[in-house]
Parts: C-alpha cells; structure tokens; sequence
C-alpha cells in the first residue's frame, strides 16, 4: 500500500510539474519567411518588453517555414506563399493572413535615384528572361526620355532559396507576360532563365548593393534598411506608381478575404490607379488539432497582441495592417477551429 501511495505521489508531482512546464511558456518558436521578419522582429522586442515572453524567430524563407511546421519542430510556420485548401487539409493545418505588404525591384546603377527610372511590365519581364541585358536597352529608354541610361550589363539577382517572395514577385511575372508564363511559370522557387541567387531577401539586397549594374526583388523594408533604389513600376492600370504604404494598402483594399476558402488569396496585379502590383500578404500556419495547446496558446496570444497593438509599428515600416474585420474573421476561426486533442478549443486563451 505504501509503495501505491508513494507511487501515486511521484506521479501527481510529476503531473504537476508537467503542468506547470505547459503553463510557462517563455519562449515561442517559429520560422519560415524573410518577407515579414522586419516587423515580427519589432513586435517581438514590443511582446517581450509587456510580457516577458520571447519569440524565437528563424527568418530561413517559406519553404523552411513550411517544412518546418508540417515537421512540428516549431511553434508555427510563416509562408508568404498561402498553401491551397487541399495542402492545408492533408497536413492538419490552418493558415491565416497577419501582414500585407510590397514586393519591390531594387537596383543599382550610379547616379539614379528612387523614384526616377520607370520600368513597364513588358521590360520588367524582359529583364528576367534575359531578353533585355542592358540599362541603356532601347525599350528602357523610351520609358526614360532624359534619363542619362548607362551601357553597363544588366545583372539579374533573385532568390536562391525557396521563397514566399519569389512566389509572389514571380506570380506577378506570370500573370503580366504570356511568355513567363509558359516558360518558367511561378512557386516559391523556379528555374530562373538568368541571373545569380541570394539567400533570403538580405542576400538579394546584399548582392544588389554590391553589384553595380544589379537588378533584384526584396520586401519593401529591406530596401528601406539597406538604402536601396527603387522604381516606379506601371500597374494593372497602366499607371506607374512607387512603393508606399498607401499603394500597397489600395491594392490590399479589393482583397475579398471572406470569399477565401482557407484563406488562400493572392494579391498581385490588382486593379486601381494607385494600386502597387506586387502585393502579398504573409501567412501564420499552425496544427488545427495542437499537440502542445499551451504552445500553440503562446503563439495565438502573441498574433492577437500583434493585431491589438502592432499596425502603428507595422505603417512606419511600410507594411498594411490587417483590416479590423478580416482579424475578427480569423480569430473567430481560431476559436472555431484550432482544438487540443480532446477536442477543446484552444483560443480563446483563458
């Protein structure tokens, strides 16, 4: 009887101490891309500082992200690439849209300015098919009448990884030029018919700044941090526009999330004169059935504080907030469909 009991004990302090590890959760793990890191980075030192709570955040690219989660060796996995409804309900997931923002070309060719060289859907194409090969390529300068345009080599820089930001700026190429379309098409990583790789959006900005003649494709903020020149692109509408906050937020504005199903909703070339044509949004994925609900808790907690508390951080690095009626959506998904094993609901978090 005594050896019961003193089993019995072991076994309740043990319990205890499991419960207690499940309660603490101090530090949330999640990885995939590099389009979003700039401000999951600041909301994480904001999280941190009101609750002492850490986010370990590996900005490795979608494709790690996504392999990652669907191996459960993370917390959640970010994808600027949504997974289709049929990938999501095969591997247990679910997805939701946390940030909106611009893919942009950036180059370097001395002497210019943001804002200054206009590039057409038909020369941007040409750029990456390696049609076009030169800055002074009589197409380009017939967009620049007056623009002093050097013969220097065009050197194209994309992606190395597999990559949200190549789905997206790749998507945007298939859907303007028949000819992409048909011969590299679009995903988180394609054959690139020219040019050279870098990993993540830091290694493309990288190569860019380095290489005089270079041409790539980062998030908006990493061109920001690394004092890059950007271009005025024309849009669905024929209009050449910049890379801001307002025309990433009129091209986010006819994002119809309600109509969605698993939230998958691309938003390149979308129409309206102010509308900046690579837009995308980046995804969260977590398991719809969490192994570890506290761990999964952690993670729902810190996306809501985000959406409570983030835009203002998110506006000042260029990125678009989520509307307040697409985050009451997804949250009441969370509680609708996010459950621990024995089929409770994990949000919302008591």
């Amino acid at each position: 009887m005594r050896r019961l009991f003193t089993a019995a004990l072991a076994g309740l302090a043990m319990s205890t101490l499991a419960g207690l590890a499940h309660a603490e959760v101090k530090t949330i793990n999640g990885a995939g891309a590099t389009f979003p890191y700039p401000v999951y980075a600041k909301w994480a030192e904001a999280y941190y500082k009101a609750t002492g709570i850490k986010l370990n955040y590996q900005s490795i690219g979608s494709g790690g992200g996504v392999k990652q989660i669907k191996a459960k060796t993370v917390d959640f996995g970010a994808s600027d690439a949504p997974l289709k409804p049929e990938e999501l309900k095969k591997h247990g997931l679910f997805q939701w849209p946390q940030i909106m923002g611009g893919v942009v070309p950036v180059v370097n060719i001395r002497g210019l300015k943001s804002g200054q060289l206009k590039l057409s859907r038909e020369v941007l194409a040409g750029i990456y098919l390696g049609t076009i090969r030169t800055w002074n390529d009589p197409k380009i300068a017939a967009l620049n009448p007056g623009l002093k345009l050097p013969s220097r080599k065009i050197t194209v820089v994309h992606r190395s990884d597999g990559s949200g930001t190549t789905f997206i700026f790749t998507n945007y190429l298939a859907k303007i030029s028949p000819v992409w379309k048909e011969k590299v098409g679009f995903g988180k990583a394609v054959s690139w018919p020219t040019g050279i790789g870098g990993k993540g959006n830091e290694g493309v900005a990288s190569y860019v700044k380095r290489i005089p003649g270079g041409i790539g494709y980062v998030e908006f903020a990493y061109a920001l941090q690394n004092k890059l020149t950007t271009v005025l692109l024309e849009n669905h509408d024929g209009k050449y526009v910049a890379p801001t906050a307002e025309t990433f937020q009129a091209a986010a504005a006819n994002a119809d999330w309600a109509r969605a199903e698993g939230y998958y909703l691309i938003l390149t070339d979308q129409p309206g004169e102010k509308s900046w044509p690579i837009t995308g949004a980046s995804f969260i994925l977590v398991h719809k059935v969490a192994e570890k609900p506290e761990r999964t808790k952690a993670v729902l907690k810190f996306f809501d504080w985000a959406f409570k508390n983030g835009s203002e951080m998110a506006l000042k690095l260029h990125y678009v907030p989520m509307p307040e009626n697409v985050v009451k959506m997804v949250e009441e998904k969370w509680a609708s469909e996010i459950k621990d094993t024995s089929g409770n609901p994990v949000w919302p978090a008591q």
